[in-house]
């Protein structure tokens, strides 16, 4: 972790107006916090109190706009020995781990170098590896699929490495069918619950907090699993983030809002992090 860079960050994001706090029903009417040139307004309109709204969520956008460009610059600083060092270390701890190996079925990212993600090479290859203890059988691995600019991801079972072609952006993703030509199984739709999701972000802390790249992919899929989950009655997945330690930031730095889903276990080259009750009951 890197004090000075999270210290100049919070010192950015001090100058950048805050979010106005979410509103509040009191007896029957909305009483909305309204900026100063609103509250002098005798009554304002329905569409003026929208624009208020609409101001307060810009701007924590614009602090993730700035934490993640404060982060792009301490990820490029890294030498690559630095990387696989770190690469190196999170892999080992995650394949040593007690709640890895007894996983029968997780979702995991396909890592890419160009984007500075924690490598997850040698985690897909043990999780596509037979395992002795379950029968000799490989985990039922699934991986992102991205189906377009609106937040649609899908997660896709995979059986090999082969399986995996690169799309516009020279991203590895599963191809949609397999070679027999018949549709890839989609997580959301398999028969048994996911036990594990690795995780990749742009900054994390030791609160649970997550920052992604900020296309709402992974928030938005997470959400919909996490209701399918609950209305199978199935038990959560254990949600885990994989981080280098220049991403690790202090408390309160990171922003957030409602729809940001909450990590369970960091892991960095320090070692692996328990932060939920359901982390610190597994891990």
């Amino acid at each position: 972790m890197i004090k000075n860079a999270a210290t100049s960050l919070m010192a950015r994001l001090l100058h950048l107006p805050r979010a106005a706090p979410a509103p509040t029903y009191r007896r029957g009417h909305l009483s909305l916090l309204l900026p100063p040139q609103l509250l002098r307004a005798p009554a304002p309109t329905p569409a003026a109190a929208a624009a208020a709204m609409s101001t307060a969520a810009l701007t924590v956008a614009d602090q993730k706009r700035a934490l993640r460009s404060e982060v792009r610059r301490a990820l490029r600083a890294l030498s690559p020995e630095q990387l696989a060092s770190e690469d190196q270390a999170i892999q080992s701890a995650i394949l040593n781990s007690s709640w890895f190996k007894e996983s029968k079925s997780l979702c995991a990212y396909i890592s890419c170098s160009r984007l500075r993600e924690v490598d997850t090479s040698k985690i897909l290859a043990e999780a596509l590896s037979p395992n002795s203890e379950y029968d000799g059988h490989a985990k039922d691995l699934y991986v992102p699929r991205v189906e377009d600019k609106n937040r649609n991801m899908r997660m896709l079972k995979i059986t090999t490495m082969d399986d995996l072609v690169e799309n516009s952006m020279n991203i590895l993703e599963p191809s949609p069918v397999d070679a027999s030509g018949n549709a890839r199984e989609e997580v959301l739709s398999a028969s048994s619950p996911i036990d594990l999701f690795l995780l990749p972000g742009q900054a994390f802390d030791r609160t649970g907090q997550r920052l992604g790249r900020g296309g709402g992919y992974y928030d938005t899929f997470l959400m919909k699993y996490q209701e399918l989950a609950k209305e199978k009655g199935w038990d959560q997945p254990l949600l885990v983030a994989l981080s280098y330690s220049v991403q690790i930031m202090e408390e309160g730095i990171i922003p957030v809002n409602s729809t940001d889903i909450p990590i369970d276990a960091l892991v960095s080259s320090s070692g692996i992090v328990p932060i939920s009750p359901a982390a610190l009951g597994q891990i």
